[in-house]
């Protein structure tokens, strides 16, 4: 087993500096977003935003991925191409965007709305957040990783969602994907144990129908089996010395972006 990095008080500042930056990119595609915009070019927006703040695409050439951003349209869970498809009003797209600055990453992602969409993708998408932001305020050191998953679980299939089993969160640190795994579902008390200054990266995917996925043909896009819409939110946290949890990403900016481009789900 894989070990597990505890970080101490320099490589959080660092860490919340990467992940402020993977916040204000998103902020940034956020008014980027709409109707006629192809996805390519939220990519290359993307990329030019974080060289000139500094920092490096952390996705770029990772494992091989060649984009700067996963971008991942209705049915497409996570890990989605960048390329010609034009958004078109009524999609659900989730941007998924990672840096990596001073030897630390930062990763996070939003499902953005495209221009007025059903209510049932509404619900898909507050479902989604609401399920990460339950799970994050409950958090507290002692917990166990399956306690998170639990919560995320529960959360999500009450209200008759699937919940993926294969895609996880991760701890996050010099490397983009580190230990623990950290499943949207599990059973509680088990796994490991939540101590103070270790990091985290929460991503619920949940989907409309069915939980079962497949990997595309380009061996990076995943998609759900019965082609229904999926959502996609992820922020990194770490536990404070009290216990808590506090989040290394923000919304806000990305959010108050979109109360000004008319394209808020209240």
């Amino acid at each position: 087993m894989k070990a597990v990095h505890i970080k101490n008080s320099q490589e959080i500042e660092l860490l919340r500096e990467n992940n402020q930056l993977v916040s204000n990119t998103l902020a940034y595609m956020a008014t980027l977003v709409e109707p006629g915009v192809q996805t390519s070019e939220l990519d290359l927006k993307a990329e030019e935003y974080i060289r000139d703040h500094g920092a490096l695409p952390g996705f770029k050439g990772y494992e091989g991925f060649p984009f700067t951003l996963c971008i991942s349209v209705n049915d497409v869970v996570v890990h989605g191409f960048p390329g010609s498809y034009i958004l078109k009003e009524g999609d659900i797209v989730s941007i998924d965007c990672g840096t990596l600055m001073h030897g630390f990453y930062g990763d996070s992602a939003y499902t953005f709305a495209v221009g007025e969409i059903s209510q049932e993708n509404k619900e898909l998408l507050r479902t989604t957040r609401e399920s990460l932001d339950l799970a994050i305020q409950r958090i507290v050191a002692g917990w166990r990783i399956g306690d998170i998953g639990a919560t995320i679980q529960e959360y999500v299939e009450s209200r008759g969602y699937g919940v993926v089993r294969e895609m996880v969160g991760h701890g996050l640190g010099r490397d983009m994907h580190e230990e623990p795994e950290v499943p949207n579902y599990g059973r509680r008390g088990r796994g490991k144990l939540l101590t103070p200054h270790l990091v985290l990266c929460i991503e619920p995917m949940v989907t409309m129908g069915k939980r079962n996925i497949f990997l595309d043909r380009d061996g990076w896009t995943v998609r759900t089996v019965d082609r229904k819409n999926a959502a996609h939110f992820e922020k990194a946290i770490f536990i404070r010395q009290d216990g808590m949890a506090e989040e290394l990403t923000s919304y806000k900016e990305i959010e108050v972006n979109l109360r000004k481009m008319g394209f808020w789900i209240s």
